[in-house]
């Protein structure tokens, strides 16, 4: 075992079956305060995460090692790995190296923010009762893409549509690069390095733009627990108050819609100041199973009938 390990050595001594390290790190977690929501919602799961990677069991399979010691291999790679979980507060999904989203498997690396998102509710049944039927969808394109997974699930539901897949990051366009090959996706996910919708200017108009950008202002950013600020932080933060990006692709999707297209975005907390930022702006808020409603559908029309302002010039952080 490695000597970087920080974990007590007698406590896992004690240990012998899989089911005895299961309860173990879920005590461990637990009373480290680790911080989940990074495609995780509780202990358990990333317990079970972990436990999977450790044994190359999947998770349908690891009943099976619940009631049996387990081999050196395995104790030593699942103790590393709770050891960075809650000392190095390294997320489940970057140590094991993958996580999922909409029954699909993504690889991820610190290169790219963690697959997590409302659009894995919404995709399915909601945004499509806005477009016409979903064989008739021809473009579609993912803004601030990261590891590619929205632009993955677009693809599979809508399956004659071409996805423009955009990020400002180099290295996310590589982990979503993987990720679009992962899925025998290359013929219909295109990937462009640019910010925002820049690249896209002068191109095909879309039946359907989605986003999930950055959006949190700096100053909650700072409050953020640990295991956030292992993501890359332009994925997360988006100026003083969150909407640097949300301005710009305003900007630019209404000239870049079908007459009958539609603007789905995902804003987190910042529902109010959109609304009082726009609010001459009809804004649909899309109901999600946690009560959130963080995700706003603004149609064509009504995007084009505004009058928007010049999005001020933004760095990326």
């Amino acid at each position: 075992m490695s000597a970087r390990l920080r974990l007590p050595s007698s406590p896992s001594a004690r240990l012998i079956t899989g089911g005895d390290y299961l309860r173990f790190a879920n005590r461990l977690l637990a009373t480290n305060h680790v911080a989940h929501g990074q495609g995780f919602s509780n202990a358990q799961e990333e317990a079970l995460t972990l436990l999977s990677a450790a044994t190359g069991l999947s998770w349908e399979k690891l009943p099976h090692c619940f009631e049996r010691p387990l081999r050196e291999k395995e104790k030593n790679q699942f103790i590393e790995f709770l050891d960075r979980r809650v000392f190095d507060r390294i997320p489940t999904a970057y140590l094991v190296g993958e996580a999922w989203l909409g029954g699909l498997s993504f690889s991820v690396d610190p290169r790219v923010i963690i697959p997590r998102s409302y659009f894995v509710e919404l995709i399915p049944e909601a945004i499509p009762q806005w477009l016409p039927p979903a064989q008739s969808i021809k473009r579609i394109a993912d803004v601030c893409t990261g590891s590619g997974c929205l632009a993955v699930l677009l693809a599979k539901r809508f399956p004659r549509a071409k996805v423009d897949a955009t990020d400002l990051s180099k290295d996310a366009l590589d982990v979503a690069r993987i990720n679009v090959a992962k899925h025998r996706l290359q013929k219909r996910i295109k990937l462009y390095h640019t910010d925002t919708m820049t690249a896209l200017k002068g191109g095909p108009r879309y039946d359907l733009i989605v986003s999930n950008p950055p959006y949190e202002p700096e100053g909650i950013y700072r409050r953020l627990p640990t295991e956030f600020k292992k993501e890359p932080k332009q994925s997360l933060v988006s100026g003083k108050d969150g909407l640097d990006v949300i301005r710009k692709l305003l900007t630019q999707a209404s000239s870049l819609l079908q007459p009958h297209g539609i603007l789905v975005i995902e804003v987190g907390g910042l529902r109010e100041k959109m609304q009082k930022t726009w609010p001459k702006l009809p804004m649909l808020w899309l109901s999600t199973a946690d009560g959130m409603d963080c995700v706003v559908l603004i149609q064509a029309t009504n995007l084009q009938k505004i009058s928007l302002p010049s999005p001020r010039t933004r760095r990326r952080v």
